[in-house]
């Protein structure tokens, strides 16, 4: 009696791997484990993307910072964004006429 049980047991849980296995292997357990990683990978993608953007934004405070306190100049009106607003090259050099 006792084999005749632990027979049983031993059938129903092979029989429920197996069905395991069937449903794993089939086209949609295959596509829920491709929607899983992509998923996943989206994710990831994202606050990839996250950490890159707060870093950008703080190296961009520091320089805007660093420009803004060097040279006390006021900013040029009309600067469209994300460009300098203090004129650069020529402007700043001496007047240098006859080598004097």
């Amino acid at each position: 009696m006792l084999y005749l049980v632990a027979g049983a047991a031993l059938g129903g849980y092979v029989v429920h791997k197996l069905n395991r296995t069937a449903r794993a292997w089939s086209p949609a357990g295959i596509a829920g484990r491709v929607e899983d990683q992509v998923a996943d990978y989206r994710a990831a993608l994202r606050e990839f993307n996250e950490d890159v953007h707060d870093a950008m934004r703080q190296r961009e405070a520091e320089l805007q910072s660093r420009y803004d306190s060097e040279g006390g100049r006021p900013a040029l009106p009309g600067a469209p964004p994300g460009r300098s607003t203090r004129p650069r090259g020529a402007i700043d050099a001496p007047d240098m006429k006859d080598g004097t």
